[in-house]
C-alpha cells in the first residue's frame, strides 16, 4: 500500500473514529488498517492517535498531521476530478445556494460562466443569509463561509475570504486614523450584526498576537452593502469582506485601516447533501470552482457586482 492510501486511511480513521468502519470502506480488514497507522507512527517516530476502549483521539502531533493529510488527499481527489468531469457533459437543473452578498457579488458571475460552458444545464440560484437545510430546500450545492459544523454533508474547501477594516478618507481626516487596535475604541464602528454581534472585533497585530477590541457605534446591520454605504458616507469604520470593499478601495472611496493587523479569514466551502454518490452536475460545478478562489481572487470580480 502506498503512502497516499495510508494517509487516506488515517484521515478516515480520524473522521469516523473507528478502524473497523474504515476497513469496511476500503474493503480491507481492521488489523490491516491498524497496522497501516502503526507503520505511519513508526516512520514518523511519533504517536498520532490515542486509542482506548471508547475509540480514538488525536495527539497534538496527530492533529497537525491530520490537517496536512486531509489537504493532500483532497487535492489529489480534486486533480482526478478536474480531469474526469471535463470528459463528461453535464445536464439537468442545478440548484445552488449562497448567502445574499456573496451570491450577488461572487456566485452570479461564476454561475453564468459555468452555464456558458455547459449549455444543457439549467441553474436555479437561491440566496439566503439564514442557515439553509440543503435536503429540505432541495439545494444541490451551496457555498458557505466560515468553519463548517460536523455533519453528514459532503464538503470541499475552495479558498479563504479575508476581511479588512475600512473608512472613508473624509472620516479619518475628521476623527483621526487609528494607529493600533486599541484606538478603535475611540471610533464609531459600523457593526455587522451577523458576525460581530457581541460588539467585539478580534484582530492579530503586527506581532501576530490576538487582540480583542470592544467597539461601539450608532449603526449596525446584517447587510454588508449597507455597512459599505455607511463607510463611504463617512459614518465610521467598518469590518468587511475584501470582496465587498475591493471596488471602493480601488476607487479611493474608502481606505484600509490598520493595514498591519489582520481580521480572521473565513474558509470558503462548497457543501452538498452527501459525500457519497455525488451527482455529475455537482462534481462538475465544484471542479469548475477549483482555482476560482486563489490568492487575491476578489480582484477578478466584474465591476459593479
Amino acid at each position: 500500500m502506498d503512502r497516499l492510501d495510508a494517509m487516506h486511511m488515517f484521515v478516515r480513521v480520524v473522521e469516523t473514529g473507528s478502524f473497523t468502519k474504515v476497513a469496511q470502506e476500503f474493503s480491507s480488514t481492521q488489523p490491516t488498517v491498524t497496522k497501516q497507522v502503526a507503520a505511519m507512527e513508526a516512520r514518523l517516530k511519533v504517536r498520532l492517535l490515542n486509542r482506548n476502549t471508547r475509540g480514538v483521539s488525536l495527539t497534538e502531533a496527530g492533529a497537525l498531521y491530520y490537517e496536512k493529510c486531509k489537504r493532500i488527499v483532497s487535492d489529489v481527489a480534486d486533480a482526478d476530478n478536474v480531469v474526469q468531469v471535463r470528459q463528461t457533459q453535464v445536464q439537468g437543473q442545478l440548484r445552488i445556494g449562497s448567502s445574499v452578498a456573496f451570491g450577488r457579488r461572487v456566485l452570479i458571475p461564476l454561475a453564468m460562466e459555468f452555464m456558458q460552458h455547459n449549455p444543457q444545464v439549467q441553474v436555479d440560484l437561491s440566496f439566503e443569509d439564514r442557515y439553509t437545510d440543503l435536503v429540505a430546500q432541495g439545494i444541490d450545492v451551496a457555498l458557505r463561509l466560515g468553519k463548517l459544523a460536523d455533519s453528514s454533508l459532503g464538503a470541499r474547501m475552495l479558498g479563504v475570504n479575508p476581511w479588512v477594516l475600512v473608512a472613508s478618507p473624509a472620516y479619518l481626516r475628521k476623527q483621526g486614523t487609528p494607529r493600533r487596535p486599541s484606538d478603535l475604541k475611540e471610533h464609531s464602528a459600523l457593526i455587522y450584526s451577523s458576525v460581530q454581534g457581541n460588539d467585539v472585533w478580534r484582530l492579530r497585530n503586527a506581532s501576530g498576537e490576538s487582540v480583542s477590541v470592544p467597539v461601539t457605534g450608532r449603526l449596525r446591520s446584517n447587510n454588508l452593502s449597507a455597512l459599505l454605504a455607511a463607510a463611504r458616507s463617512h459614518m465610521g469604520v467598518a469590518a468587511l469582506p475584501r470582496y465587498v470593499a475591493h471596488e471602493s478601495l480601488k476607487a479611493g472611496r474608502v481606505v484600509e485601516v490598520l493595514k498591519t493587523c489582520r481580521l480572521p479569514e473565513q474558509e470558503i466551502h462548497a457543501v452538498y447533501p452527501s459525500p457519497r454518490l455525488v451527482p455529475q452536475k455537482v462534481q462538475s460545478f465544484i471542479a469548475f470552482l477549483q482555482g476560482s478562489f486563489d490568492a487575491a481572487w476578489w480582484e477578478n470580480l466584474p465591476q459593479g457586482g
